[in-house]
């Protein structure tokens, strides 16, 4: 889902070409005929997976360089890849990170990572009827697979660092009538 827009590009120039992200240097006009010119950070986009059965939801921990974390607690998750939907992603990064497939897949929500410097938007799915395919997570990935009780959603939110994760399991939550 995108949101309604009041703010129109007026240019870009590209500052920086890599392989997760670019950057680029744009001019907007707002809504109130005001220009304004931004350093902004591109992304493709991402997918986050709230995969949960009766009893468990399937999350992982992994080490985040970025954050200096080691072992930081979230959904399974990922960029989307040139060509691919976000559904195609999140069946992607589920079977790969946590070695499941999900009969059932719906939107839970769309949000922005942080809307200040980065166009990323990431889709949040709820999976369901789970299946094992076995995990295959990349050759530089460490992931750990947490099952968390459905009961301890609640004890667990306060140790959770990640935003899309926080969101998901919030958003899971209100699927529940918890």
């Amino acid at each position: 889902m995108r949101y309604e827009s009041y703010v129109q590009l007026l240019g870009s120039e590209k500052l920086f070409d890599g392989f997760m992200v670019d950057v680029a240097r744009k001019r907007f006009r707002r809504a109130d005929g005001s220009e304004v010119e931004r350093e902004v950070v591109e992304h493709p986009g991402s997918v986050g997976v709230v995969a949960y059965d009766e009893r468990f939801v399937y999350l992982v921990r992994q080490p985040r360089e970025a954050v200096e974390h080691d072992r930081l607690l979230e959904i399974p998750a990922g960029k989307i890849d040139a060509g691919e939907s976000a559904l195609e992603c999140g069946r992607r990064e589920l079977a790969e990170e946590v070695g499941l497939k999900a009969e059932r897949w719906s939107e839970l929500h769309t949000i922005y990572s942080s809307p200040g410097y980065v166009d990323e938007v990431i889709t949040i799915f709820a999976a369901t009827r789970l299946t094992e395919v076995g995990a295959n997570p990349d050759a530089e990935e460490q992931i750990e697979i947490v099952r968390l009780p459905v009961t301890e959603i609640d004890s667990a939110l306060p140790g959770i660092a990640d935003a899309k994760t926080l969101v998901g399991l919030l958003m899971l939550k209100r699927e529940l009538g918890r």
